[in-house]
């Protein structure tokens, strides 16, 4: 994640949006007093947002996280589709 000033933003403006679009990384502009705020692309704001939804419910969340932990130890199971 890169920080840029507010001055440095508003002067390469299109630059950053490419770079945040291309990247899929955000940026920080950086203000006074610390009044920051991040740039995303639309991409990575709606990723966000679908795993903020998906993580609100607490069995949902206990469930992703037990699908990640098996997943990390390779612990899978093989299915097939079945035909309808």
């Amino acid at each position: 994640m890169s920080i840029v000033t507010y001055s440095d933003a508003r002067k390469n403006f299109k630059q950053i949006l490419d770079q945040v679009h291309d990247d899929k990384e955000a940026v920080i502009i950086s203000r006074k007093n610390n009044e920051n705020a991040v740039l995303l692309s639309e991409e990575e704001y709606n990723r966000l947002m679908e795993t903020i939804y998906l993580m609100r419910s607490p069995q949902n969340s206990v469930r992703l996280l037990e699908s990640i932990e098996q997943l990390e130890q390779k612990k899978l199971t093989e299915r097939t589709l079945i035909d309808e």
